[in-house]
This record gives C-alpha cells, sequence and structure tokens, in this order.
C-alpha cells in the first residue's frame, strides 16, 4: 500500500509532518496533541466511518505507517527542536531555489501574493483540515495543498527575516531623515556588534537517511534499515541519531556486541539520546536476567559471549 506524497515541501527530500497533521509550522504542542487525536479516532480502525472494507484498510495503515509517526516526531522536545532547525535548513533552501518553484493549488498561489499572508496562511490550513480525512482521496489533495502553503510561506517568511520585500508586497515610500538624525548618526562612530554565531543545521541528507530507516524498522525490516543507517553514518561519523538506530536495530537482531557498540558511540555524541538510552536498558535488563540463569538462548546468549544461532 502506497502513501507517496511528491508535492510542496515533499519535492526537497523532506517528510513534511504538519501538512500531515493538517497544522500550520506555527502550531503549539498541546494542538498538534489535539488535532492528532482527532484525525487517529477518525482513521482507527474501531471508529473509522469509511464505507468500503478497502478505505478502511488503507485508513489502518495510514494512521499507523504516516500519522503516528508524524505525530511521535512531536512528542518529545528534542525531537521538537530538532525538526525546527530542519524546517529552518529548508526554508533557506527554498528560498534560494524559487526559480524552480512549482505550484499547483489555487489556495497556494494565492497567498504568494496575499498582503497580510500570515493570517491568510493559517486561514488556508484551516479550511483544508476540515475535510482533510473525510476521504481517502480528500487525504492525499489536502496534504498536498497543505505542503505548498507551507512551501510558500517558508518563502515569504525566509525573505522577510532576510530584509527582502515579501512577494506580493510594495515597498512604502519613507521620509528622508532630518539634518539632525543624520548629524547624529555621523558623530556615532561606534562599531556595531558582533553577529551571533551561525547556528548550523543538521545534516538534511542524514536524516533523510535516518527517516527511511525509520520507515523500515517499523515495517520490521531491519536488514534495509541497518543499510540506510551505515551511509548515514558515512556522511556523519557523531551523529548520535545514527549510531542510536543502528543500536536499535541490532538489538532486534539480537547482535548485542553491535548493539552495545553503536550505542556507546551515540551517547558519546549524546548523553540524552533517547533511542540510546532505550538500548542501554534494553541490554542492561537482558543482562540482569542472564545472571539470574533465566537468558534465553539468541539474544541474552550472544551477549554474554554465547554461540550465536
Amino acid at each position: 500500500m502506497s502513501f507517496e506524497m511528491t508535492k510542496g515541501l515533499f519535492k526537497y527530500d523532506f517528510t513534511d509532518q504538519h501538512a500531515i497533521l493538517g497544522i500550520p509550522l506555527d502550531a503549539e504542542f498541546n494542538d498538534i496533541r489535539k488535532r492528532y487525536m482527532k484525525i487517529a479516532r477518525r482513521l482507527h480502525s474501531d471508529t473509522c466511518s469509511f464505507e468500503s472494507q478497502a478505505d478502511k484498510d488503507w485508513a489502518n495503515q495510514f494512521l499507523s505507517k504516516v500519522v503516528n509517526p508524524a505525530y511521535n516526531k512531536f512528542s518529545k522536545e528534542s525531537d521538537r527542536k530538532e525538526y525546527s532547525l530542519l524546517l529552518t535548513a529548508i526554508g533557506k533552501r527554498v528560498a534560494k531555489e524559487q526559480a524552480k518553484m512549482q505550484i499547483e493549488s489555487e489556495a497556494a498561489k494565492q497567498l504568494v501574493t496575499a498582503q497580510n499572508w500570515e493570517e491568510a496562511y493559517k486561514t488556508a490550513v484551516s479550511k483544508l483540515a476540515l475535510k482533510q480525512y473525510e476521504s481517502v482521496k480528500e487525504t492525499q489533495e489536502a496534504i498536498d495543498q497543505i505542503s505548498e502553503l507551507n512551501m510558500v510561506y517558508l518563502l515569504r517568511k525566509e525573505r522577510v527575516g532576510g530584509g527582502g520585500v515579501a512577494p506580493g508586497s510594495s515597498a512604502t515610500a519613507t521620509t528622508p531623515p532630518s539634518k539632525e538624525k543624520t548629524a547624529a548618526a555621523t558623530r556615532d562612530t561606534a562599531p556595531p556588534p558582533p553577529p551571533p554565531p551561525k547556528v548550523e543545521p543538521p545534516n538534511v541528507q542524514t536524516e533523510a537517511y535516518c527517516r527511511r530507516a525509520q520507515g523500515f524498522m517499523d515495517s520490521k525490516s531491519y536488514a534495509k534499515a541497518i543499510l540506510e543507517l551505515k551511509e548515514a553514518v558515512k556522511r556523519d561519523p557523531k551523529h548520535s541519531k545514527s549510531h542510536a538506530l543502528l543500536a536499535m536495530c541490532y538489538v532486534e537482531q539480537n547482535q548485542a556486541t553491535m548493539a552495545k557498540l553503536e550505542m556507546n558511540k551515540a551517547l558519546a555524541s549524546n548523553p540524552e539520546e533517547p533511542t540510546a538510552l532505550e538500548v542501554k536498558k534494553k541490554l542492561e535488563q537482558a543482562s540482569a536476567k542472564a545472571k539470574k540463569g533465566d537468558d534465553k538462548p539468541g539474544f541474552f546468549a550472544s551477549l554474554f559471549g554465547g554461540k550465536k544461532k
């Protein structure tokens, strides 16, 4: 069952979690949670009101494979901060490549030239969200259109933040400064304060490998996930999340030695890496059981030097 999405921010090898949940990019976590609960009730197999069984099956799969991972991206503060940095990087890329931008939806085209664009953006997203999960077709169309709105919103925000005039707005004439102000400015020879240190966003390609690996892990295709994650650590050997996910894959494959190795690499880069801490807990639990003589063949045996099957 395919859930391919290729419009708006999805064109930039980026999973637009906001578009999936039907929320604006500046939504607060409480609003995100309320929206997720509403969607979950709509798509869950026990409460889904779609007519055909095929549509109900699609809804259940879409909930588990697309909506739940989207919400999980916001459930932890560290993940929200990481995702925010990714959005910043995507916004800069959108602004840099705006000459090649293709907009199909009428709502996004109107946002390009809207005067009060921030309010127009939120209104357009809210309108699409109302019917986003009424049917399979409306779900996919709404996600595409919301992601295009997000793309235009990031472009306009980036241009305003960069000191340029937002597309669709007009520069207003200003009154020339008075002679007194000009003289005061001339006398003020103090050097300007240094710019704040630049915060580099995480490697977008590395994050893309991690997202694909997480998808394979969700479907228990751990061998494929490991291949993606090995490419990720080649690009960024100190990327804690990549090492942590690798550790989790090795845990699921009963390769305790490799799991411990990757876990230590993850914690060396980030002692608070949540997935690595989860792996550590699993290994400690396995160790405790093994010491009591309750170890099972396979994982526990490999942990303490037993023969692997």
